[in-house]
């Protein structure tokens, strides 16, 4: 079993930044491949980015490539998101995910445990 809780959102102004934390508990988040979500009421959850097992391959969104930043910190069970040159259009939102396998990492049915979400608010 493994327990994730997100960390780090808040308000930001466009084109600030935010990093946000994922805490994994339970069995260690090296045995799993995580990913980030994001969600806005009336849609389906959106994949973000992920980082398989090993942190030696990463995948983003289209949306948010060159401007957020996965990656597994030094901490053990911690992953991070950086997000710089936010817009209102990465208001959400941000869930933490745990998957066993790196198959299609951007498919939130891939992913077997959830955090509770975070939320990121960008005003314009």
């Amino acid at each position: 079993q493994v327990q994730l809780v997100e960390s780090g959102g808040g308000l930001v102004q466009a084109g600030g930044s935010l990093r946000l934390s994922c805490a994994a508990s339970g069995r260690t988040s090296r045995n799993y491949a995580m990913a980030w979500f994001r969600q806005v009421p009336g849609k389906e959850r959106e994949f973000v980015g992920g980082i398989n097992k090993l942190s030696t391959s990463t995948s983003y969104a289209d949306s948010v490539k060159g401007r957020f930043t996965i990656s597994r910190g030094n901490v053990e069970n911690t992953m991070y998101l950086q997000m710089n040159s936010l817009n209102a259009e990465d208001t959400a939102v941000y869930f933490c995910a745990a998957a066993e396998t790196w198959v299609a990492p951007n498919d939130p049915l891939k992913y077997k445990y959830w955090g509770q979400g975070t939320q990121v608010t960008v005003s314009s």
